[in-house]
Order: structure tokens, then sequence, then C-alpha cells
């Protein structure tokens, strides 16, 4: 026991000794020298702080105060990253040989901006002696305590082993024409470990604006010689969130919100400054909202996709899914999806296909579109617009099928009551099959059918054919979708006849030019065209 009582005792005098002597060991002003001169060197950038201190506990270390890294002069004059305190763990057995060696560097809440330029080019393309010239402080002179820095071919080196505890990262990308898209990466914990010829890493963070959270894992980075933005990049990245509104409002704006919770992994490859991603993402439930003037209370309304899922990818500034699938109300939708970040945002859906669709569940509950059917919607085609401006670059083309269904939007019921009531040859056609009564309530039909063509917004049909017991309606021509500009030719035919109108105008002040055919041989163009007017007046009320 009595040798026991000693050997602690001899233990709890030498650690005390060493760390009285601690401040004689390491010359402070010969160490900030070096750890600005190793930083500068290994970043390719100035590197400076305020100050320098000897922390004794709970390890001994280096503590760094006011520490800045500078930015590329390309990017501007605002530092590239700025930490308010950080540590250099010091190897407590080369001390008490008479050595300084540098272990664990630890920055807590470092503020790193992350800069891509209008050309593509990154602020951290310069990292690591790039372009951006260093100059490191001058050499102090040598204390009088002791070994003043380590020795050797590794006394530059800051240690093994990084750790970054509750970073902070903002994305900037300046783009060539439009605003700059700004993102954030928030709670930053990352560790990173020296491998030999390649760094390890792992962490945690959270994308903001949102709730979501990125936990990063078998993280290696091999550093071959090339340059940091082109060193091997490997890691699997597993993402999780409550709800993306957020962040989907960062990217397509606040008009139409995108919301719900999101999961998936991701496996990560390519280079550091080219990175691609793999894998697949999962919404368990994605709401899309958006606020009509034209609904009734509540103007807001939300559409609903279950189960959307895609098998995703990322690379060279491109998003893409494909496959997508989702369901609604019953209906399904599949689709190959691939985004484009450059020029406004570009965004390409081919392979659309959807199935057995209740189109009440869109024209109806979410848009309150005055023509609106309801019934299953069967739809095959492609689409492309810009982000920045979707109504006015809208491209593709297609083909539908609704039916069996009802008309049950109230414009196109007041519609066709007029036209059963324009000219007395036109009514007495028509309310044979189709009595007045019916058009205070849906209408029903066979089918509506046909195919269309979409390009920079304006939508051409030649064969779009409405079938119901009473008639048969063919629709051709064109509509603008962002405008309601229209040029459509109707032909509806009773089986005994056909009436002949031209549309045009606008949706809110349409004008209808009606030619009679050999059905109504017995009535003057201007008796129907008259009636046609009065028909447009209840329209527009």
């Amino acid at each position: 026991m009595k040798w026991l009582i000693g050997v602690a005792a001899a233990l709890v005098v030498l650690v005390v000794a060493a760390v009285l002597a601690l401040p004689l060991l390491v010359d402070t002003p010969r160490v900030q020298g070096l750890i600005a001169t190793s930083a500068a060197q290994a970043l390719g950038r100035p590197v400076r702080f305020a100050s320098v201190s000897v922390a004794l506990l709970p390890l001994p270390a280096i503590e760094l105060r006011g520490l800045e890294v500078a930015e590329d002069p390309a990017f501007g004059t605002t530092p590239f990253l700025k930490l308010e305190r950080g540590r250099v763990r010091l190897r407590l057995r080369a001390l008490l040989t008479g050595h300084v060696e540098f272990g664990e560097l630890l920055l807590d809440r470092p503020a790193i901006a992350l800069v891509q330029g209008a050309d593509g080019r990154f602020n951290v393309a310069s990292l690591g002696g790039g372009a951006a010239e260093v100059r490191g402080p001058a050499r102090p002179g040598r204390g009088n305590g002791g070994a003043g820095g380590p020795q050797g071919p590794g006394a530059a080196a800051l240690g093994s082993r990084l750790r970054i505890t509750r970073g902070v990262v903002t994305y900037t990308s300046r783009a060539a024409r439009g605003p700059a898209a700004r993102w954030r990466i928030e709670d930053l914990d990352l560790t990173l470990a020296n491998g030999g010829p390649a760094l390890t890493f792992e962490g945690d963070a959270r994308l903001a604006p949102g709730d979501v959270t990125a936990k990063i894992r078998d993280g290696r980075l091999a550093l071959d010689g090339r340059g940091l933005l082109e060193a091997p990049l490997a890691a699997r990245v597993t993402l999780a969130g409550k709800d993306v509104s957020a962040l989907a409002a960062a990217l397509a704006g606040p008009a139409t919100g995108v919301g719900g919770p999101v999961r998936g992994t991701l496996a990560v490859t390519g280079t550091l400054g080219a990175p691609r991603a793999t894998g697949d993402l999962e919404f368990a439930s994605l709401r899309v909202a958006r606020v009509n003037a034209a609904c009734p209370e509540p103007r807001r309304r939300t559409l609903v996709l279950d189960g959307l899922t895609l098998a995703a990818a990322w690379q060279d500034g491109r998003f893409t899914g494909r496959p997508v699938t989702a369901r609604l109300a019953g209906g399904t939708l599949t689709a190959n999806l691939t985004a484009a970040l450059e020029r406004g945002g570009r965004v390409r859906v081919a392979a659309l296909a959807i199935k057995a669709l209740p189109i009440e569940r869109v024209l109806v509950d979410f848009l309150c579109q005055g023509y609106a059917v309801a019934g299953p919607l069967d739809l095959t085609g492609a689409l492309a617009f810009s982000a920045a401006d979707p109504w006015g670059t809208l491209s593709g083309p297609g083909q539908l099928r609704v039916g069996p269904g009802r008309v049950v939007g109230a414009q196109a019921l007041r519609l066709m009551d007029g036209v059963v009531r324009v000219g007395g040859a036109v009514s007495a056609l028509l309310s044979a099959d189709v009595p007045t009564s019916l058009f205070a309530s849906p209408l029903e039909f066979d089918s509506i059918a046909g195919t269309y063509q979409i390009a920079n917004g304006v939508a051409t049909t030649r064969d779009l054919l409405y079938t119901s017991r009473a008639m048969k309606v063919a629709v051709a021509g064109d509509y603008a979708l962002g405008t309601g500009r229209m040029n459509l030719t109707l032909l509806v035919n009773h089986g005994r006849g056909e009436v002949k109108a031209i549309v045009t105008g606008t949706a809110a002040a349409p004008s209808i030019r009606v030619v009679p055919t050999s059905l109504l041989r017995d009535v003057s163009p201007q008796q129907v065209e008259s009636g046609l007017q009065d028909l447009l007046r209840r329209f527009r009320r």
C-alpha cells in the first residue's frame, strides 16, 4: 500500500510540475508565428489572429482568438473563414521532452463563406497554394523558455485531426443573370482525421432555410497532389426532415408552398469541386399549397401527393429523378424529372404518365376552375419550363382522355345554358336531348379526348373531342395559358347537323363569330350572332 501511495504521489507531482512548467516549455510568440505560417502555407491564404494563449486544462493547448483566413481577391475582401475561438492541443509526451508537437485542432463556431462565381469557379479553388498570394507574418525572435517549437520535417504540421463544432457554412451562387442564390449549413459538427494519403471525415449538419438534417458517414477525401477541388471524394449522406417548406420556398419562391417530411440516403462520389450524388428520396406526404383569389373561402387550397418517391441523382449542377412516382386520390403519376440550376432553373419532365387521376381534385378543389370537369384522367406527354417564368416558357406535347365524367364548372354550365337559348332553331335543336333544367347541375359526358402541343406557353390542339349522349363538340385552335388569349374553332354536332363557331379574344372578354351550316339555313346569321352576343354578356357577368 505504501508503494502504491508513493507511485500515485510521484505521478501527481509530475503532473503538477508539468502544468507549472508549461508556460516555460512553450515559447508563445514563436508558436504564434509557427501556427500562422503553417496555416498560411497549408491554405495558400494569409492567416491572422488577434491573440494566442496557453491553456492548461482540460489538456494542454494553444488557444487562438479572432482567427481569420483571407478571401481569394477575385471574390472580394470579406474573410473566407472567421473564428472566435480555436484550440490546438499539445502532445504532452513531447512537452516533457522539451518539444512542442501539435495534436487535435478544434474550431468552435467557425463561419465559412463558400462562393461560386458567375463563371462557375469557387472561391476555394485557390486553397492550398493556388492563385492567392501568401504572406506569412514576420518570424518572432526566440524566447528564453526551453525549445521554441517542434523540430524536424513535420514541424509545420497542425496535427493529424481537425474537429469543427457548431459551424456555419454559407453558400452564395453569383448567377450571371438574376439574383444570387444563398444557402446555409448550420450546426455543422465535422471531424477530419489524417489517414495517410487520404482524409477521413464524418459529421452532422442542418440545411437552412428549412428543417432538414444531414448525417455524413464513411467520408474519404483522397489527397493525391492534384489540388483540393480535384481530390476524389466518397461519403454516405442520410437526409431526414420534418418539413421541407422553407427549403422549397428558397428554391421556388413563396407563391406556391411545398411542404412535407423527407428522408433518404445518398452515395456521394466524384471530386470535392464536382461532387456527384445518387440515391433514393421519399416524401411520405408532399403538400402543395397556394392562395387562389378565384376560390371561395378558404382561398388557400392544398393538394396532397402521397408516397412520392424518386431515384435521385445530382451532377454538374443538374438534379434528376428517374423515375418519380406518386399517388393522388387513388390515381398514379410517374415521370422522369430533370432540373438544372443554370439559366433561371430549367425543369424538364419526360415520360409523364397519369393514370385514373380524379381530375376534379385538381381543377375544382385546388384550382377552382370555372370550366372544370370531373372524371378519371389518363395523360401521357412531356413538359419543359423555366422556374423563373413557368407559364411563359411551358412547352411539350401530350395526349389526354377524361371520362366518363361530368361538367361541373359554373362558367362552363352557364356557357352551355346560353348556347341552348341562342336562337329558336339552336334552342330547339339542343333542348331535344339536353333539357334546360340540366344546366343548373353537372352535365354527364362519355369522354373528352385529344392531343395537344404546348410551345412557350401557348397550347395548340387540332383534335380535342367532347362526346356525350346529347352532342359531340370538336375543338381546334390555340390558347395562351398565361394570358388567356385564344383562337379556337368549335364544331357542334348533334347528329342532324352542325354549328360552327370561331372564338377569339381572351377568356375574360371572348368574341364569338358563328358560321351557320345547312342545319341553320332557315335562320339568319344575324339572329344567331345576336343570341351568342347575349350569351357573352351572361358569361362576363
